[in-house]
């Protein structure tokens, strides 16, 4: 009972020490990053960052609705978070806040701060704000993450220094939630992705998207090309048009067809049944989504680098824009042009029988197309953007083997080898012909507009 007493002593005295310091914060001022007694995050290992991406991956995996735009809108807003409440700590960097109107955060005091204990809370904070409806089970793996780290600094830290710090983490966590709930349309499209678009209004003749099934019948993400994007211009916001529509076995659009047609005929080699199992990502509990696959490759090479913590921090930042803004800039154009799927351009034209190959093991259901228009490609407009930021922090030429599907007994779960990340983004986006859910000039033009997109990102003035 002794025991019992001094625990509730203990946290009420740390909870009263919290309040007292929050009650004399003064209201917010843009961040002028000043010297401090504390160290550098380059001082640090990539844990608390590294172990929080991978319960994102977790948790995302099971989040209805949050693919293809929520998610990367989610990693967007909590690596902004991660990096602002730390910048000061990472010498060379300047901090993003003032390009973002709307955007104020708090300056720090001239006092010691722990950078895995910001990093720990704040990510803990939005995490829960993003993912509110997340199973028992996934919001206790939060808790459970969160409360290690926080005894880890509590064991290492001065009371005064680990409050300072938790507090500070959760006061940029809370603005930069505040600021991410000003995007209307971006805001709670999880909720209900095929909002607000009406189909049947914008199919006017052969060519123009209309619903395949199986499926939902409707499109998904038909408003996201509005929700905020962070480095992509109006004038970046249409990719390159498509090739024009024809039926005529002559002409260019027929023979996309007829490669896609011809890839799965009756059926897959083994070798593009991989590829495409390999990179599809597209369904609900079985796997996270394609824009975070690039997070979980990202995650790979911190791991396999042994990156300081000012490199998780910079790495997941750059991702979750890229992401984000390619995500947006890709369904702006997709509902723009309003390209049909090759299933329904092969159903009416060349095959009436034919079915894409993505099939869902968890529910039975075979040929399966994704639900919203076909140009650009999304996991190619993505995966560029990626791939572009990961080079520009690791390296170009950087090689490696990809493991995010290792052991996985629904499809082939082996590793694939890479010379590079561009390598990777251009296999991912091929990897949707031979499924059968994307024509080639999807595919390519992801590429190049995604590429463009990441560079965006790697000329925000993120260096002094």
């Amino acid at each position: 009972m002794n025991l019992l007493k001094n625990y509730f002593l203990f946290y009420a005295l740390i909870i009263g020490a919290s309040l007292l310091v929050q009650s004399c914060e003064k209201d917010p001022e843009p961040i002028t990053p000043t010297a401090t007694t504390s160290k550098t995050l380059s001082e640090y290992d990539n844990k608390v960052v590294y172990d929080w991406n991978e319960l994102f991956l977790e948790i995302e995996r099971y989040a209805a609705g949050y693919r293809p735009g929520p998610a990367p809108r989610a990693l967007a807003y909590m690596g902004l978070s991660a990096y602002e409440a730390c910048v000061t700590g990472m010498p060379e960097y300047n901090s993003l806040s003032t390009l973002y109107t709307g955007l104020s955060l708090p300056p720090l005091e001239d006092k010691e701060y722990h950078w895995p204990t910001v990093l720990n809370a704040s990510y803990a904070n939005l995490m829960r704000n993003f993912f509110p409806a997340a199973s028992d089970d996934l919001k206790d793996k939060i808790l459970v993450l969160q409360n290690y780290y926080n005894e880890k600094s509590r064991a290492e830290l001065s009371n005064e220094v680990y409050l300072r710090s938790k507090r500070h983490g959760e006061t940029v966590a809370d603005l930069v939630w505040a600021y991410s709930q000003t995007d209307d349309i971006g805001k709670d499209h999880y909720l209900n992705p095929f909002e607000d678009y009406n189909w049947q209004s914008h199919y006017a003749k052969d060519g123009d998207w209309i619903p395949t099934f199986p499926g939902p019948g409707k499109p998904m993400g038909g408003v996201w090309g509005g929700a905020r994007r962070f480095a992509l211009k109006d004038a970046d916001m249409i990719c390159r048009p498509p090739l024009a529509y024809s039926a005529n076995n002559n002409s260019a659009l027929y023979a996309q067809a007829l490669e896609v047609y011809v890839q799965n005929t009756p059926t897959l080699s083994y070798e593009a049944e991989w590829v495409g199992e390999f990179w599809s990502d597209d369904l609900v509990n079985l796997t996270f989504s394609p824009g975070p696959r690039w997070l979980a490759i990202g995650n790979q090479v911190l791991a396999a680098e042994k990156s300081n913590l000012e490199t998780a921090v910079l790495m997941s930042a750059k991702i979750g824009i890229a992401l984000n803004d390619a995500s947006i800039g890709c369904w702006n154009s997709k509902y723009y042009y309003n390209v049909e799927r090759p299933q329904s351009y092969i159903n009416r034209v060349i095959d009436p029988n034919w079915k894409p190959a993505l099939f869902n093991p968890l529910t039975g259901d075979e040929g399966i197309t994704p639900s919203f228009p076909a140009y650009p490609s999304g996991h190619s407009t993505m995966g560029a953007a990626g791939a572009e930021v990961l080079g520009d922090i690791f390296g170009y030429a950087y090689g490696m083997a990809d493991h995010c599907h290792e052991n996985r007994v629904e499809f082939e779960g082996k590793p694939r080898s890479f010379g590079s990340f561009f390598e990777m983004a251009q296999e991912n986006a091929w990897s949707r012909v031979p499924l059968g859910v994307h024509y080639r000039m999807d595919c390519e033009e992801g590429v190049r507009y995604g590429s463009v997109i990441g560079r965006k990102v790697n000329e925000l003035p993120w260096k002094k």
